[in-house]
């Protein structure tokens, strides 16, 4: 039987997974590369972000391998992760950030 993935992480060291569909209240999310699958508490729109683990308050939102945001409040595993609760980067954050991309 053939697995059908309806998210996608994009790099191996996100925290966040993009939704290829919507996805239903209480629906599990299988990711190509993940054996673990992890039912969304609260539907997710096509090509929205769901937390693949518990991201704590002012952690940094991996997307892409790279820091895409701050949570402005906890984000339980299998939750929305959107506008509603991540901030942009301040200009502090956004120059840490571009200086360790040039480390690498």
């Amino acid at each position: 039987m053939e697995n059908k993935y309806n998210a996608i992480r994009l790099d191996e060291n996100d925290n966040v997974a993009v939704a290829l569909r919507n996805i239903r209240t209480g629906e599990a999310v299988m990711i190509h590369g993940l054996d673990e699958e992890i039912e969304v508490k609260k539907g997710i729109p096509y090509g929205h972000k769901i937390a693949l683990k518990d991201i704590g308050a002012g952690e940094k939102v991996l997307k892409y391998g790279e820091c895409m945001g701050v949570t402005t409040e906890e984000i339980p595993k299998g939750h929305h992760v959107h506008v509603s609760n991540v901030r942009g980067l301040n200009d502090e954050e956004r120059t840490a950030v571009i200086g360790e991309m040039r480390k690498v």
